[in-house]
């Protein structure tokens, strides 16, 4: 017996369970800045942990910065 496959991730699932009725736009607007700064909150914190670990400084951080990453097409 095959495995069904679901279209959706348990966070979608969850959200669609959560918001089965319509949102004004203002509260829509809301919502989505909450996600927003969910996310970013935790792309900070992925952050912090990569400096920390690394031991970077403002020095490093300019570096990075005046590096040239892309590469001349052949």
């Amino acid at each position: 017996m095959q495995q069904q496959v679901q279209p959706f991730t348990n966070t979608q699932l969850e959200i669609i369970k959560t918001f089965r009725h319509d949102l004004s736009e203002e509260d829509l607007g809301r919502l989505r800045q909450n996600l927003s700064d969910f996310f970013a909150n935790i792309f900070m914190d992925e952050a912090d942990k990569v400096w920390e670990r690394e031991k970077w400084d403002e020095q490093k951080i300019e570096e990075i910065l005046n590096t040239k990453l892309r590469r001349k097409k052949a």
